[in-house]
């Protein structure tokens, strides 16, 4: 039986004068906004890494403060009263999945929450199965989550809450990790849950083009504080003076790229080979790709691409020396071993960092210590041989370049999306590896930061480094000359050259 009559009511929201500042943060990370939000409004919220979108969300949502953890100013409100007093009537989809996976299959998560609210079963059920077509995940329902690609783990976080049907739907990042048809998949299927539910919408992105037709008004968060501009995305989006502020402000305005290296060396002396490698997720798990037969060269970068669940991440994760091969081999050249051995994997965790270095897809699983300063020197002074100078140049810089310097001091968990991915990396250039593997390096950052981003990893391959990347980012692989390693069905072809 449909239960199209029982959704609940769109939400209005309002903000007025609200900061919120975090505890051990000297400063808010959202401050000062005012804001009215009518019911069955649809909003695209913008601003540069660190704006606040993300806690203004959390906020909406009712989870910040639980515990004491922070300082509010100002008055946030659903429907005229506190978030934390109608949890229910708002779902979050957060910028990671894993964070908001809490069952261990697929069926059993996407119907967690709508068992919560006290939905009949033989609703719940027919809410599951419609939550996944929308999202287009097609899985059977006692698939393990944690069998799931990054990419299909988000579009099982986006279904469980659209099995909710929450009155305000709050979406941070929902497409990042997809790509480029699961983006305009998952975009559709919001537009038709908006459509059949009237729900208020407000989803943070960076690349504005996805949603502009999707929204009818375009919000954006001042990095100091405040609302820099608002109003229907024809008119934020084409006005020539809020057009230049927005990009001055990092945000990424159609028509609009930020500017990107063009002088980049040939490849020079091969580092690292595999032949006819097959690769798989767990020991006795079934190979995800066969086959694979690929070259990283110094002063080169190559991008993996291809479908959410292909093996991407799979295969980068063997490539760097931290999965076993299930077949064929890995082989690191004398110059990249230097005495090490041939196999990646058979290295001590001390001598892969300096020879390959690794940047997850969530940041937050490689983090280490309370402080932002500590995980930058943390892989510098465990390969010792630096006095407190020669680490000062080395981090010092680094941190400058990716704008992390006025967050030494803050724990590392409490930064933003954007900020996260930025350590991530930073963490790993301040070891300068031969070769870095990234898994979604460009993700949660605005026009500015990714600009920065591309230009130190262009810096790493001119000084001979070696580039490999898990990406949907098209710009991205285009303005490092990568060779793109395009996987599918099980292979992987080689399929671009510079």
């Amino acid at each position: 039986m449909a239960d199209h009559g029982n959704t609940p009511s769109a939400v209005s929201i309002s903000a007025q004068g609200w900061s919120w500042r975090h505890a051990g943060r000297k400063t808010p990370a959202v401050r000062n906004i005012e804001l009215t939000v009518a019911p069955g409004e649809r909003v695209l919220l913008l601003g540069a890494s660190g704006s606040g979108k993300s806690t203004l969300l959390h906020g909406l949502a009712g989870v910040l403060g639980d515990d004491g953890q922070g300082e509010q100013h100002g008055s946030l409100t659903l429907d005229g009263r506190p978030p934390g007093e109608v949890r229910g009537r708002a779902g979050l989809v957060l910028q990671d999945p894993d964070s908001q996976i809490v069952l261990a299959r697929v069926g059993d998560e996407v119907a967690f929450g709508a068992e919560n609210q006290a939905v009949p079963r033989d609703q719940i059920w027919e809410r599951v199965r419609r939550a996944l077509d929308d999202v287009g995940l097609e899985v059977p329902l006692d698939r393990s989550t944690s069998a799931l690609s990054g990419g299909q783990k988000q579009r099982l976080a986006l279904a469980a809450v659209l099995a909710m049907q929450p009155g305000l739907l709050l979406l941070d990042e929902p497409t990042a990790n997809l790509d480029p048809a699961g983006v305009l998949e998952v975009r559709d299927a919001v537009g038709r849950v908006l459509d059949r539910t009237g729900a208020t919408l407000v989803v943070v992105e960076h690349r504005v083009a996805v949603w502009a037709d999707v929204v009818d008004r375009v919000v954006v968060l001042a990095a100091d504080g405040g609302i820099l501009a608002d109003g229907p995305p024809d008119t934020v989006l084409t006005n020539a003076s809020t057009r230049a502020r927005l990009a001055a402000a990092g945000v990424w305005i159609p028509g609009h790229q930020p500017p990107v290296p063009t002088q980049l060396p040939s490849p020079g002396e091969e580092l690292l080979t595999s032949s006819g490698l097959s690769v798989a997720r767990a020991k006795r798990g079934p190979a995800v790709l066969d086959g694979v037969d690929v070259t990283l060269n110094a002063g080169s970068s190559l991008g993996i691409v291809g479908p959410n669940g292909g093996g991407k991440s799979t295969l980068a994760l063997t490539l760097a020396g931290l999965l076993p091969v299930r077949g064929g081999q890995v082989e690191a050249s004398p110059a990249l071993s230097r005495g090490a051995g041939s196999s990646p994997h058979a290295w001590k965790s001390a001598q892969l960092v300096s020879r390959i270095g690794t940047v997850f897809q969530e940041p937050e699983h490689q983090f280490l210590t309370n402080r932002v300063i500590d995980e930058l020197e943390f892989g510098p002074r465990r390969l010792g041989g630096a006095d407190e100078a020669a680490l000062r140049r080395r981090v010092d810089p680094i941190a400058e370049r990716l704008r992390l310097t006025s967050l030494l001091q803050a724990n590392p968990f409490t930064l933003s999306g954007g900020e996260k991915r930025r350590l991530s990396v930073a963490t790993m250039l301040a070891t300068d590896p031969d070769i870095l593997v990234l898994d979604e390096p460009t993700f949660g950052q605005d026009a500015n930061t990714w600009a920065e981003l591309v230009a130190l990893l262009a810096e790493l391959i001119q000084a001979g480094g070696s580039l490999l990347a898990v990406t949907h980012d098209q710009e991205f692989t285009e303005a490092l000359g990568s060779r793109l390693l395009r996987v599918a069905g099980g292979r992987a072809e080689v399929v671009v050259h510079p």
